[in-house]
């Protein structure tokens, strides 16, 4: 069955590159760029990371359990024809260009996800 998943706000950073292009970003747009976490491997556990410990602990307990990382099961997703869809209005708002976002995203808006949503037997939004 066909799945979209619709990337919004902080949840761009999960599929954003690792290694970025450089843009050209405004004021604004650099300081997102600061604040937020430049990648998927540089995401936080939470707020109780402890300086990146609890980062590294999860990743380390996942690799022991077998569990794919992260961005393995992004690729895997990809390759298995799932639709990553980054929200424009967001990209716009925080000054992240598709440039910066990993290869195979389309751009869309909240019309993009209704479109879908309405198509869809089941939908999900975390």
């Amino acid at each position: 069955m066909p799945v979209s998943i619709f990337f919004t706000f902080w949840g761009l950073n999960v599929i954003k590159k690792e290694h970025k292009p450089h843009v050209k970003k405004d004021f604004f747009g650099k300081m997102f760029s600061w604040m937020l976490p430049s990648s998927s491997r540089k995401l936080h556990l939470s707020q109780m990371s402890f300086f990146g410990m609890g980062d590294r602990l999860m990743r380390h307990i996942m690799r022991r359990k077998n569990i794919e990382q992260l961005e393995d099961l992004r690729q895997a997703a990809q390759k298995a024809g799932v639709e990553f869809i980054a929200c424009q209005m967001t990209m716009d708002m925080m000054g992240i260009a598709k440039e910066e976002l990993i290869d195979g995203v389309t751009v869309g808006g909240v019309a993009t996800y209704m479109q879908r949503a309405e198509q869809a037997n089941v939908n999900l939004f975390i």
